[in-house]
C-alpha cells in the first residue's frame, strides 16, 4: 500500500475545529466538508489541493472535539493521506475508522518542505522524499489496518464481512 503526493505544511496542535469548522458539521457529505478543509486557517486551501495531495504536520494533529467530520472532509478533499509528529488519540482511531491512512513521523514532520513530492509505503514504514531520496521511518501500518484503509473505513470492512 502506497501513497504519492503533494507535501502540504502546517505546524502542531491543529484542532479538529481548524480542520473543519463546526459550522460546516450540518453536512455528511464528505466532498462539501472536503471544499471547507482548513479554511479558517489557510483560506482557499481546498481549492488548491490535487487528488492525492499529503497534509504534513507537527504535534498533536487532530485534537479537540472527537469528530469524525475531520478525517472525512481530509478524504474529501481528496487528500490521500496525513503524516504528523503525532496524534490526538482519538483523531488516530477516528481516522482508521474513517479509512484515511495516517503516519507518525517526528522526522518527516519537521524536515519536510511544503511542496515535497513524496512517497509513502504503509507496509514498510517508510516516507520517502523523492526529490532527495531521503527515507523517513513510521511504524508500519498494522495488516488490520490496512484491510480498514482498503475497505473505506470501518462500517465498510464490517460490511463486507457480514456474509461470512
Amino acid at each position: 500500500m502506497k501513497f504519492n503526493g503533494t507535501v502540504w505544511k502546517f505546524g502542531d496542535n491543529v484542532n479538529t475545529d481548524e480542520i473543519l469548522a463546526a459550522r460546516y458539521l450540518v453536512t455528511v457529505d464528505p466532498g462539501e466538508m472536503g471544499r471547507h478543509l482548513m479554511e479558517d486557517i489557510r483560506p482557499g486551501f481546498a481549492g488548491g489541493i490535487s487528488p492525492g495531495d499529503i497534509i504534513v504536520a507537527g504535534e498533536n494533529f487532530g485534537c479537540g472535539s472527537s469528530r469524525e467530520h475531520a478525517p472525512l472532509a481530509i478524504k474529501g478533499a481528496g487528500i490521500a493521506a496525513v503524516v504528523a509528529a503525532g496524534y490526538a488519540r482519538i483523531f488516530y482511531r477516528n481516522a482508521f475508522n474513517m479509512g484515511l491512512p495516517i503516519f507518525e513521523s517526528p522526522e518527516a514532520a519537521a524536515e519536510l518542505a511544503e511542496g515535497a513530492e513524496i512517497e509513502i509505503d504503509a507496509t514498510a514504514g517508510a516516507v520517502t522524499d523523492l526529490g532527495s531520496g531521503r527515507v523517513y521511518r513510521s511504524q508500519p501500518v498494522p495488516p488490520f489496518m490496512r484491510d480498514l484503509i482498503r475497505a473505506g473505513g470501518l462500517i465498510n470492512y464490517l460490511a463486507g464481512r457480514s456474509g461470512t
